[in-house]
Parts: structure tokens; C-alpha cells; sequence
């Protein structure tokens, strides 16, 4: 397991004092990234391989949000490989030990010179040392998006893709589309568990359209290309 300490800074904070669910998605992006590059196979070592994981889906359930100034522990490590997927839990504690934050995720290891998913190298899966599948509700990685779109204000219905949301692999970040996702629910809706599914990497200067769903306790926000084609669909779950 892989573990780094932080303390919640003002600039990560919301207007209730609580660190911003995108922010709690880096904390996640960052534990993994770290771990990668303290065990000399981060993103130098894949540029020279021309390989790369890219995030398939991503399950967050958040028991509570951290406040601001509140020292935390984010940790990582892999539970399981399947061919080309490799298999990630997350989790975020407070000072005590409580876990605020539970999250599984699927990557895929790809070859960035083809563009296709390969087989995950024998020497990664030797260095990350696999453990036991956290406990916690596993959902499925594909999200449903069946029903039709509720009517949302028009003008704000598209977003072309600044080059500060874009990373090393030169795609949009992952968290970056949760974080636009967000702007389409109500206000007072408290989030308590995202999926993501990424179906395709949006680059700098795309242009991107939403779509939203609205379900019982839950939205689904679906963001598409110009053809509409999607690139990430996102379900928000809590209440508000």
C-alpha cells in the first residue's frame, strides 16, 4: 500500500469550508501518480516504453468530506490484473484512522505509439505489489444512459477544452471532466458517490457538449463531441 500525507489547503476548499470533490479526485490521481514515480515507473519510464494507463472508470463513495486545514492519508494500491486492465483502490483517512473516502478503479495499460490497449508489462506487475480488494460496494464500470435529456439552459450547453485541463498525456485530466460534470447539478446537491466511465480523450481545443439526465436520487451527465460521440459520462449520487 502507498500512502502520502497532506493537509487540505484553502485553495481546495468550497464556500462550506470542505475540499471540492474534484479536489478529492486529485488527491486520488496524485497517490497513484506518486507511487508510480517513487517506484522509478512513472511517467518518464512509460514516455521511453511509449506506454501510458489511461483511466477507464472510476467508483468514489464519500463517507464525509475534508475540511479545511484537516491533515489526511491518501492511499493506493493494485488488487488484481486482467490482460490489459489493471485494477486500483483508493482510500482517504482523517487523523484517527476513520476512512472519509472509498474508491475502486480500472485502468488500462495502453500503447501510446498503436493506440491500442497491450497486455500489461511482467516487470510493472512484479514492482506494484498487489493486496486484498478493499471492502466496500463494487458497482459496474459501464453506466446506463437511456432516458431522454432534461432541458437545461441552452447557451451554456458547450465548453471548449482550455489547455490548463489538459496532463502529461496530453488529454484532458481525468478529474477535469468530473469537475465540469459538477457545474450541471442543483446547488444544494450533496454528492456522495460518483462513477465515471471515460470512453474517449478529449484534447485541447475540443469542443464538448452536455447532456443531463435526471434519476431518482441521482444525475447522469454525459459529455459528448461535436458528433456526439462521448467522451466521458458521469453519474453524481447523494441527495440535495
Amino acid at each position: 500500500m502507498y500512502l502520502f500525507e497532506t493537509r487540505v489547503r484553502y485553495s481546495e476548499c468550497n464556500d462550506k469550508e470542505q475540499a471540492c470533490l474534484s479536489h478529492v479526485l486529485d488527491y486520488l490521481q496524485d497517490a497513484c501518480t506518486l507511487q508510480a514515480e517513487d517506484l522509478d515507473i512513472g511517467v518518464d519510464y512509460l514516455e521511453l516504453h511509449h506506454a501510458a494507463w489511461i483511466l477507464n472508470s472510476w467508483q468514489v463513495d464519500i463517507q464525509r468530506y475534508p475540511r479545511l486545514g484537516e491533515k489526511i492519508k491518501v492511499m493506493t494500491w493494485p488488487y488484481d490484473y486482467h490482460g490489459f486492465y489493471g485494477l486500483r483502490n483508493f482510500k482517504i483517512e482523517d487523523s484517527s484512522g476513520h476512512i472519509l473516502v472509498r474508491a475502486n478503479s480500472v485502468w488500462v495499460f495502453m500503447d501510446m505509439q498503436k493506440g491500442r490497449p497491450v497486455k500489461i508489462m511482467p516487470q510493472l506487475q512484479e514492482i506494484y505489489q498487489k493486496e486484498a480488494r478493499l471492502d466496500m460496494e463494487y458497482l459496474d464500470r459501464k453506466i446506463l444512459d437511456t432516458e431522454q435529456p432534461q432541458d437545461f439552459k441552452s447557451e451554456a450547453c458547450a465548453f471548449r477544452v482550455p489547455r490548463y485541463f489538459i496532463d502529461t498525456n496530453n488529454h484532458m485530466n481525468n478529474a477535469r471532466y468530473v469537475q465540469l460534470a459538477q457545474e450541471w447539478l442543483p446547488k444544494d446537491f450533496v454528492v456522495t458517490r460518483i462513477r465515471a466511465e471515460y470512453r474517449k480523450s478529449a484534447v485541447y481545443g475540443d469542443m464538448i457538449s452536455v447532456c443531463v439526465y435526471r434519476k431518482e436520487s441521482s444525475y447522469i451527465v454525459k459529455l459528448n463531441d461535436e458528433n456526439g460521440k462521448t467522451y466521458a459520462i458521469v453519474e453524481f449520487c447523494g441527495n440535495g
